[in-house]
């Protein structure tokens, strides 16, 4: 079991999720936590993990990193959403291992499940049947993940435990228009669009200095875009290079890349707001908003988290105290060579199939995609409209998750979506001062 001396890496500290499990911790008393930006470390690199795990020696680690997107990046970046993932866990995983971690957490997402799973899904309903289209890759990667654990369990006796939360949202939310979740993109989406109605260019361009907006536009004709790249929100005028290559972009038919901030030309902003569904009092979102989705305050996550790394070892969700051969003196020491067995541990055949040993963390509730939009209409104090386009995809119809496991290893959670919402708003107002 840890103490509050245990050193623990928290992979991905700065993230939404990485960043509520440190600051749990912390309040708890887990002061000998360690953190690597990613600038610092790229989990990406093998070597570059090797040499941290050398390094810090860390006895526990959380598993929060990963290459992460809505559904648009997911459905376009399909090879980066499948490798960056894989690289990540193998990587981490397997130097926990070779460097003796006491206990591992890894975060998953509900979107392992199939996309027609019987609704809640239990864990149980892990491949059994087709993925959502749209997030396949990253479910894919995320299954491979919480299969490394529970394998890693079984031949060597290991104590990694994987937890699979709902749709996440709170303080550190990417509220990227590009790449956000649902929810945070949906409440800048609609923040904006009250702002343009107000007339509040100060606060449009305080925003957009903090967070710029890129878009690939495909243009009309080479006017446009000549003229598009010749007022690109610059103080200065883009070079004759840029100009001309942007009027060949689109008299190629191609799409060309805007990116505005706080000093972009008011008409530009207006017009790649605008390719996101934003204008003035009225904000087009994408698919018919019926889709059915679970909410997770993420403090409420990272205490179920923190509660499950310090009070809940893999015995304990399967029931059974020794559950690989290196608990019976099985040596688990040697080198991996599919030409012999000596030194490899091993699972024990005879205890039978050992799977699903995730662990589902939300809320057990759901709303429809139109149902939170209409509450973040409310909490901003939108007056304008709110569309749905039926040509764009849903997504998967339902997400709602059994925490049937979850309440009886004794944990709830405790924020409402009603509250959580106004709390995410007031954390993202909070952050453009």
């Amino acid at each position: 079991m840890l103490d509050k001396n245990s050193k623990i890496y928290i992979a991905g500290h700065h993230g939404l999720v990485g960043s509520a499990i440190w600051n749990n911790l912390l309040s708890r008393g887990y002061s000998n936590l360690v953190g690597r930006t990613h600038k610092e470390l790229d989990l990406t690199d093998q070597l570059a993990v090797r040499r941290f795990f050398d390094e810090e020696r860390p006895d526990a680690v959380v598993l929060a990193a990963a290459f992460v997107g809505g559904i648009m990046a997911n459905n376009l970046y399909r090879a980066d959403f499948i490798m960056m993932n894989m690289k990540i866990q193998c990587n981490v995983i397997s130097e926990a291992y070779s460097h003796g971690v006491k206990k591992l957490l890894f975060l998953g997402s509900t979107c392992i499940y199939p996309r027609d799973a019987e609704q809640p899904m239990k864990e149980t309903a892990l491949l059994t049947g087709p993925l959502e289209y749209t997030n396949e890759e990253y479910a894919i990667a995320k299954i491979a993940g919480l299969k490394m654990c529970e394998s890693y369990n079984l031949q060597y006796g290991t104590n990694y435990i994987a937890v699979m939360p709902t749709n996440l949202y709170g303080p550190n939310d990417n509220f990227h228009l590009e790449n956000s979740h649902v929810m945070p993109a949906m409440m800048r989406k609609i923040y904006l669009a009250k702002l343009i109605h107000d007339g509040d260019w100060a606060a449009i361009r305080k925003d957009l200095t903090i967070r710029p907006v890129g878009a690939n536009i495909k243009e009309n004709g080479v006017a446009s875009a000549a003229s598009e790249a010749a007022s690109a929100g610059r103080c200065a005028a883009p070079s004759a290079a840029a100009v001309t290559s942007a009027a060949a972009s689109a008299a190629a038919g191609e799409a060309v890349r805007y990116v505005i901030d706080g000093s972009s030309d008011e008409a530009l902003i207006r017009k790649v707001l605008g390719f996101y569904g934003i204008s003035d009092n009225h904000v087009a979102l994408w698919g018919t908003g019926k889709p059915l989705r679970e909410f997770l305050w993420s403090e409420d996550m990272a205490d179920a988290s923190v509660y499950l790394l310090l009070n809940v070892d893999f015995k304990d969700i399967i029931g059974i105290e020794k559950y690989s051969s290196v608990h019976y003196g099985i040596s688990a020491d040697g080198v991996v060579d599919r030409n012999h067995s000596t030194g490899r541990g091993g699972a024990i055949p005879s205890l039978g199939e050992i799977r699903n040993c995730h662990i589902n963390i939300g809320t057990g509730k759901e709303l429809t995609i139109r149902e939170l939009s209409e509450l973040i209409v409310k909490t901003v104090g939108f007056t304008g409209t709110v569309t749905f386009d039926p040509s764009k995809p849903d997504g998967t119809p339902r997400k709602l998750i059994d925490v049937t496991k979850l309440h009886s290893l004794g944990w709830t959670h405790k924020i409402e979506i009603t509250d959580g919402v106004q709390k995410l708003y007031d954390w993202y107002k909070g952050s453009l001062e």
